[in-house]
């Protein structure tokens, strides 16, 4: 029921001007693009635009230097986008009467193309980028992350992107704020189909017609690439067809326009000349460019893949030059054609300076830990329990879709739409299955967040397997990198928060937690949703000796001493190990403890350790310390008084950036075994 204020007197006040706040992007372009080519505008006219071939190609060789270099990259988005994205940079580039960027708003929500708009920005030496840019892709030394990061690249990128559908509902602020302040500027925002599932984009699809139509925003245009292609597959063949969604939006008061041939340049700039003269000519009424796209276009390969070649397909520079080739239709300039030949040289290099295989001891095996997630959910099916899997999209990448192949008919994935997905998870608990919702941490937990909460109190509890957490996630970027994942939901009554460090644990404590789901929830209980995070590099199947196993509710001591306690969770376990052999090199005796149970930490075995160590305690965690798994547990010992001494390994209230390893961001920002080691070091002093 609204509150009731009564009557109001209008008041006074100056009228309403906006911050003066400097624009940092930088300056249009001085110069024409390095592959130029031609197309013909609707009034016959030649204009001169990037060459989105050789976008394509820019793309392969700066991914193929990243994936060298470690990093996953993508390939399949960039390839559809190269024609739209030409075609819109040379409409804002050819705005001559002021900076581009005072005309024009350019929101990418398809944050995985963004390689393809760094790589047609070099051709105009925007930002004074060079080839030599390109090079670093991803890489900790440069600007040019996996996803378009503002707080690294100011002068390239003005709204942040990588999680799907967050892009337009800022695109929709940005046109209500040029409309307050009365400046004459055009909102160009472009989004994938798959991007189009989110609840957030859908919310902006409906809100930027209704606020148009009562001209509140400036003029919109929204440009959609739809290809029928999400990272794991068809669209329509996985989850459902977009094509309703599509054909709705005039409905909504969109002005839809439909471009069947999205890898035609000269359709598609004609296309983008004419929305933005309807746009102009009647702000009441958004332009929607629908335009069929192909992912992975210019490859065979990855035009055929069911994903479209979503990530990057070549691991090195073995197969560039046919790669590259097959783009240009043998065409290579030869510039390019130069550096793919570089970088297939250094891969003969590299082969020929390897070393035959060793006799030496046996590595231990390594594999990601989300494969525990997947084998943890066979064994429960195998049990009898009714899991059923829910996935956004990413089930190859948290490892769920081992699950879903080995137990068919107990899988849905309803499209890139997390809140929905967990909301989805809670309607079936209430009907007596065990339902496990899988998808990024940082998605879960933000997109997810709210369901989360309702999950609890509907009495519905589920299983969440959240992967790549923090700095794990580290080629993609600050969008993607969750570092506030404890603290989003520890908080949340009747949820735990389970950080796993190996796949023989995330195994067993998933099983666990099905198990005690279907007999709290046959008892009558409520039960608590368990929400597991997992890193996305390989780690040990096993992490210290572990004779008891993995009991529920229980910390680990890996390593014993009393000097000092290292108290770790997750993928940090392996560094605190580190550090307690650079301590016990100097004589120093660190205890170890693996933490997993983050928002209930085990007292009974962390208490008595670092009493013994005279209450010496380092935490160390891949999240931020405020809201992280240290602050919970020293507040815990406090409560129960044990006095300690302590130091923090973790964030420091900063967002992290791409790198080609996560050891490469620990190191970075001061959560190295070295960086551990030395803050123990303090303690003792």
């Amino acid at each position: 029921m609204a509150t009731e204020v009564g009557p109001v007197k209008s008041v006074e006040v100056p009228p309403l001007r906006p911050l003066k706040i400097p624009n940092r992007l930088a300056a249009t372009p001085t110069k024409g693009p390095k592959y130029p080519t031609k197309v013909r505008n609707l009034a016959g006219q030649e204009v001169v635009l990037a060459d989105p071939v050789m976008t394509r190609v820019l793309v392969a060789l700066m991914d193929t230097h990243a994936v060298i270099g470690g990093a996953a990259c993508h390939w399949g988005g960039p390839a559809a986008l190269a024609e739209i994205m030409s075609a819109i940079h040379g409409v804002m580039f050819s705005e001559s009467k002021r900076p581009w960027h005072e005309a024009y708003n350019f929101v990418n929500d398809a944050g995985h193309t963004e390689n393809g708009v760094y790589a047609l920005r070099a051709q105009y030496g925007f930002d004074g980028m060079t080839f030599d840019d390109l090079k670093k892709f991803r890489s900790i030394e440069s600007k040019l992350t996996g996803h378009g990061e503002s707080h690294l690249n100011p002068e390239g990128v003005f709204i942040s992107n990588g999680p799907l559908g967050s892009g337009i509902p800022v695109a929709q602020g940005l046109a209500l704020g040029d409309k307050l302040a009365k400046r004459d500027r055009v909102t160009f925002c472009v989004i994938s189909d798959g991007g189009c599932m989110e609840g957030e984009a859908k919310e902006a699809m409906a809100a930027i017609p209704g606020l148009a139509g009562r001209n509140e925003i400036n003029p919109f245009i929204l440009i959609v690439s739809d290809n029928d292609t999400k990272l794991s597959g068809r669209i329509s063949v996985d989850s459902f067809s977009m094509e309703p969604t599509f054909a709705g939006l005039a409905e909504l008061g969109w002005n839809v326009r439909t471009v069947k041939e999205g890898q035609n340049l000269e359709k598609v700039y004609q296309a983008v000349e004419q929305a933005l003269e309807e746009a102009k000519g009647d702000p009441r009424r958004p332009v929607c460019l629908w335009i069929k796209t192909i992912k992975g276009f210019g490859v065979k390969e990855t035009e055929k893949s069911s994903s479209g070649g979503h990530g990057f397909p070549l691991k090195d520079g073995e197969k560039i030059i046919p790669f590259v080739e097959e783009i240009t239709g043998g065409k290579t300039p030869a510039d390019l054609k130069s550096w793919a030949e570089s970088l297939r040289k250094e891969w003969e290099a590299k082969q020929a300076a390897k070393k035959p295989a060793s006799s030496a001891a046996p590595v231990a095996k390594k594999e990601k830990v989300q494969a525990g997630f997947a084998r943890a959910a066979v064994r429960a099916a195998q049990e009898g329990l009714p899991v059923i899997s829910i996935s956004a999209d990413l089930p190859g990448s948290t490892g769920v879709a081992a699950f879903q192949k080995a137990v068919p008919g107990r899988s849905f994935d309803i499209g890139i739409a997390e809140a929905n997905m967990v909301s989805t998870c809670t309607g079936l608990s209430k009907t007596g299955f065990i339902p496990i919702a899988d998808t990024f941490s940082q998605f879960g937990i933000t997109k997810g967040n709210l369901p989360i909460i309702m999950a609890a109190l509907s009495q519905g509890p589920i299983v969440g397997a959240f992967t790549h957490a923090g700095f794990q996630d580290a080629a993609d970027g600050a969008s993607h990198e969750a570092t506030t994942y404890f603290a989003a939901v520890s908080a949340i009554p009747h949820t735990l928060a389970i950080a796993v460090s190996c796949s023989d644990q995330a195994e067993a404590l998933m099983l666990a937690a099905f198990q005690r789901l279907a007999q709290e929830r046959e008892a009558g209980k409520d039960g608590e949703s368990a929400l597991f995070f997992a890193g996305r590099e390989d780690f040990p199947a096993q992490l210290g000796e572990r004779p008891n196993g993995y009991p529920w509710g229980k910390a680990s001591i890996l390593r014993t001493g009393k000097d000092v306690v290292l108290v770790a969770s997750g993928p940090m376990v392996p560094l605190a190990l580190e550090a307690a052999e650079i301590l016990a090199k100097e004589g120093k005796q660190a205890a170890v403890i693996d933490n997993p149970f983050v928002n209930r930490p085990d007292l009974k075995t962390i208490a008595p350790a670092v009493e013994a160590a005279g209450g010496k305690l380092v935490t160390i965690e891949d999240h931020q310390i405020v809201g992280g798994m240290g602050a919970m547990l020293v507040h815990a010992l406090a409560i129960q008084g044990v006095a300690v001494k302590t130091a923090a390994i973790g964030m420091k209230g900063e967002f992290g950036r791409s790198a080609y390893s996560a050891r490469e961001l620990y190191e970075h920002f001061g959560m190295g075994p070295k960086d551990i080691a030395q803050a123990a070091r303090k303690l003792s002093s």
